[in-house]
């Protein structure tokens, strides 16, 4: 099975000892089933507490990150699937080369866009970009809803200065597109706010998945300072 799995185009990079991990990890979650649920996801313990839980479950339904023409959700998926969708949470490691480094790191920027982009409308608008932010610092006792809101505001702002410019008095910016979302993370300001967020979330879930424990590249690596 695994051998099958691996001759296929659409398997993630990862090897075939994490292939056999996530493959134990899938049928704990699933009960020895073909498929697993959204309700599977509740035996899942580093999850339990996680601010933005609901958006990471739902991530792994979400037939933008399944290859799908069209957008929505899907009830319940397979092992291919869950292989898809858990290659986002893999870190970029130092054995991968430039070219490897950047469609990687492309395929997680889109993941990430998706959680953020909602209604699946090709935007991050600002009220959604707030709803994530109050998540992911509602565990944070030194930060109130009006700080969040103010962070996500100004990384709002700043998304606008880069990829719009000096704006009109009346000019609104929508929101940001897929196009925008790679521009504006390539600022150390923003691998802060919209990745650094929530990178040991996803750093704990690939550990708790695969029972490895990746070498990753640094953040000065994988960023340019403005």
């Amino acid at each position: 099975f695994i051998k099958a799995l691996l001759a296929t185009e659409e398997v993630p990079e990862v090897t075939t000892d994490q292939i056999e991990n996530l493959h134990r990890r899938f049928k704990q979650l699933s009960g020895d089933q073909p498929t697993i649920r959204k309700e599977n996801f509740d035996r899942v313990p580093d999850l339990e507490f996680n601010p933005i839980r609901s958006k990471i479950v739902q991530a792994f339904f979400d037939k933008r990150n399944l290859q799908a023409a069209s957008d929505g959700f899907v009830d319940e998926i397979n092992f291919e699937d869950f292989l898809t969708i858990m290659s986002n949470f893999r870190p970029i490691e130092l054995n991968m080369d430039e070219e490897q480094q950047e469609r990687f790191r492309r395929q997680k920027l889109k993941f990430l866009f998706h959680m953020y982009d909602g209604d699946s409308d090709g935007k991050i608008t600002l009220q959604e970009y707030r709803n994530v932010v109050q998540q992911m610092l509602s565990g944070n006792p030194h930060l109130d809803k009006e700080s969040a809101r103010s962070i996500a505001d100004g990384a709002m702002m700043e998304a606008a200065s880069i990829c719009v410019g000096q704006m009109e008095p009346d000019q609104v910016y929508e929101g940001i597109t897929f196009d925008d979302f790679l521009k504006v993370t390539q600022s150390f300001f923003f691998f802060c706010i919209f990745i650094g967020l929530d990178r040991k979330r996803r750093l704990a879930s690939w550990r708790w998945t695969t029972g490895s424990q990746p070498k990753t590249l640094g953040a000065s690596n994988r960023t340019k300072r403005r």
